[in-house]
């Protein structure tokens, strides 16, 4: 009898941890997330090249539909 005792309270001593872990996570606040960048602040060489590469794609997009006319 004293191994399904053993056994019984260890499966009680880990439910109540687990209960315990989840109401400390419901409890504890989110993190703060940083604030989002704004294009007034962005990187004016990371703008230039993403123009570029849509430029690139709207010509090749020509080329290919031109084609096939």
């Amino acid at each position: 009898m004293e191994a399904n005792e053993k056994k019984l309270a260890a499966a009680l001593a880990a439910v109540s941890a687990y209960i315990q872990t989840e109401e400390e996570a419901i409890l504890t606040p989110p993190p703060e997330r940083p604030a989002p960048r704004r294009f007034d602040q962005g990187n004016l060489w990371a703008l230039a090249g993403r123009q570029g590469m849509m430029q690139m794609r709207n010509l090749m997009q020509m080329k290919t539909f031109n084609r096939l006319r």
